[in-house]
């Protein structure tokens, strides 16, 4: 009779947990970290006390939910490792996750805290997530896929920005339409033009200069005196501007 109770109890606990975790899920991906227990409480219809016994914190039950989230990333993109045409699997890979992420509030909360530091969600996880994309990245580069100055960090920062940006336009109607958008203007921004925008870079050697009218990092010059100007547009300006001095 004991036994009989014993297994009951465990059934009714294991059914408690999974009504505990369904609902967190749902509350989560609407809502994010900011959700209460008490909400997640009511929705599983089950007491507090309930929650507390099989999650001791918000975020213990915030890892549960979203863990396997993450790992399912990290094992689409070991697949992908050794895939055919590394530059188009690394987009695709890319604007996945965002498109997927987006609609969950709670993996962009991860993925934004883990970024920054904050969070970690499980041992092991997060770092497994970086390692696999930095793998992807590092393939689509070997490709002159995507810009050679980009690094995990900077990518990372950039996906959590996507995120954010890709939830602040979604909606119906017109906003409906540009869903994607921030998507692909991030793609286009990792992509190697000639005409891309080079990251602001310290001046490496000693005799490099700026231009004396817009500041910019003018190239050593191999033979002769070094440019005072970065082109024909400042030259002319810092002639004007010398004859305005002149007549004062």
């Amino acid at each position: 009779m004991i036994e009989g109770g014993v297994t009951r109890s465990r059934a009714d606990a294991r059914r408690n947990r999974a009504l505990v975790l369904q609902a967190a899920r749902f509350a989560f991906e609407e809502r994010g970290l900011g959700v209460p227990l008490g909400e997640i409480a009511r929705r599983a219809g089950v007491g507090a006390g309930t929650v507390y016994r099989h999650f001791p914190s918000k975020e213990a039950l915030f890892r549960a939910t979203i863990v396997e989230r993450i790992e399912l990333f990290t094992d689409t993109a070991k697949d992908l490792a050794e895939a055919p045409d590394p530059g188009a699997v690394f987009f695709r890979f890319l604007s996945s996750v965002v498109r997927l992420a987006s609609r969950n509030k709670a993996l962009c909360d991860a993925l934004e805290a883990a970024g920054a530091g904050r969070f970690e969600p499980s041992p092991g996880v997060g770092q497994d997530f970086d390692d696999a994309l930095e793998v992807l990245l590092g393939r689509a580069q070997e490709a002159d896929a995507v810009r050679q100055d980009v690094g995990i960090t900077d990518l990372r920062a950039l996906l959590v920005g996507c995120l954010s940006m890709e939830r602040a336009t979604a909606g119906t109607g017109a906003a409906a339409e540009r869903s994607g958008r921030m998507t692909a203007l991030m793609c286009d921004a990792l992509r190697p033009p000639h005409a891309v925008t080079k990251l602001p870079v310290e001046l490496e050697k000693r005799h490099a200069t700026r231009c004396e009218a817009c500041g910019a990092a003018i190239a050593t010059a191999r033979t002769g005196r070094p440019a005072r100007y970065c082109g024909g547009a400042c030259r002319q300006r810092a002639h004007r501007t010398r004859g305005r001095t002149r007549q004062t």
